[in-house]
């Protein structure tokens, strides 16, 4: 099944304890259906010190939250995303609320 959400894009936290926050998708992590969202659900993690980082210390860290829990940003307002495809066979991620292209999923079929 495709993901109404891609790394790069603007997303608004529709539920949970962050919502109304947004944020730019970093990372999707497809086996968990979890996503990454910069500047969003930042814990504070307590690391002790390593050969890599001889320090230690305090470390803010963006944590992943359910791809469920998030919905693409539409002029400032969240949206649902449908799925069209085109004449020339290539299928488009489309914003329900405007009807703007969020873009390409796949080509066309030649």
């Amino acid at each position: 099944m495709p993901k109404h959400i891609r790394t790069g894009d603007q997303v608004i936290v529709t539920s949970g304890d962050h919502k109304g926050q947004t944020g730019e998708v970093i990372k999707i992590l497809n086996k968990s259906d979890k996503v990454i969202v910069k500047g969003v659900n930042v814990k504070t993690r307590h690391v002790r010190p390593t050969q890599i980082n001889p320090k230690g210390g305090v470390v803010n860290k963006e944590m992943p939250m359910h791809i469920s829990n998030v919905s693409p940003v539409v002029d400032g307002k969240p949206t649902r995303v449908r799925f069209e495809t085109q004449k020339d066979g290539s299928k488009n991620r489309v914003a329900v609320r405007g009807g703007k292209s969020l873009g390409q999923v796949s080509g066309p079929n030649s």
